[in-house]
C-alpha cells in the first residue's frame, strides 16, 4: 500500500525519540545516570536529533522511494562504571532501543487490527499507524546487525564469554563502520548484502503485524 510521507516523516520521528529514549531509561534502571543528566531521557524529539542521522538521510531515502528508511540519533552515552555488570548491562542497554520500536509496532498493529473495522471513525489515521509498523520494524531488525555502531554489536559482544567479547569489541571498533558500509554498499545486482539478508526477514514480520497487506 501506498504510505503517505508525512506518515513516513512522523513515523521516523517517534520511532528514532522512543530507541533512543529507551536506551537512556535501561541505563537509568541500571544505576547510569549520565543520560538522565545529559537530558536524554525525554520523549522530546529534539534531545535526540542529528541533523544527518535524523534528518538528511531518512529524507532522501523517503524521496527516493527506499522500501527501508534507515537512520540514527545522537548517540545515548552511559559510564560502565556506573553499571553493576558492565558487559551484561551494555548490551541490555542496546537491546532496550529495538525492543521498544518493535512493541510500537506491535501495539500499532493491534491498533489496526481494532480500528480498520467497517464504520470506524479511526481508519483516516490507518496510513499513520501502518507508517509506525514499518519504520519501526525497519528500524529494529537494521539496528540488531551485529556490527559497531548498531545496537547489534554491542549486544553480541555482551552474549559472548569475557576473552572473545573483548576480542570482537576491539575489531568492530577499528573496523565496523568500514564492514557497515561495506554491508549497506550495493554490490549484487543493485542490492545491498544487508537488504539481501534483512528485506526477508522484515517481510515476514510485517506480514504477521499486517496480513494480506505486504509492504516492501
Amino acid at each position: 500500500m501506498q504510505i503517505s510521507v508525512v506518515y513516513l516523516i512522523l513515523g521516523f520521528l517517534v520511532a528514532i525519540t522512543v530507541h533512543e529514549a529507551s536506551h537512556a531509561w535501561m541505563a537509568d534502571r541500571l544505576g547510569d545516570p549520565t543520560a538522565r543528566a545529559m537530558g536524554r531521557l525525554t520523549l522530546n524529539p529534539l534531545a535526540h536529533l542529528d541533523i544527518y542521522g535524523t534528518v538528511l538521510i531518512p529524507l532522501i531515502l523517503i524521496f527516493l522511494g527506499s522500501p527501508i528508511v534507515v537512520g540514527w540519533a545522537k548517540p545515548v552515552e552511559y559510564d560502565p562504571y556506573n553499571l553493576a555488570n558492565p558487559k551484561r548491562d551494555a548490551a541490555l542497554i542496546s537491546l532496550a532501543g529495538p525492543a521498544s520500536n518493535l512493541i510500537i509496532a506491535t501495539l500499532s498493529a493491534l491498533f489496526l487490527r481494532l480500528t480498520l473495522a467497517p464504520f470506524s471513525s479511526a481508519i483516516a489515521l490507518s496510513g499513520l499507524f501502518y507508517a509506525l509498523i514499518l519504520v519501526n520494524v525497519g528500524l529494529a531488525i537494521f539496528n540488531l546487525i551485529p556490527v559497531h555502531p548498531l545496537d547489534g554489536g554491542k549486544i553480541l559482544i555482551g552474549l559472548l564469554p569475557k576473552k572473545e567479547a573483548y576480542e570482537l569489541d576491539i575489531f568492530l571498533r577499528r573496523y565496523g563502520l568500514v564492514l557497515l558500509l561495506f554491508l549497506l554498499f550495493p554490490l549484487f545486482g543493485g542490492n545491498s548484502l544487508i537488504s539481501i539478508v534483512i528485506y526477508p526477514i522484515i517481510n515476514v514480520i510485517l506480514r504477521l503485524f499486517i496480513p494480506g497487506n505486504p509492504v516492501i
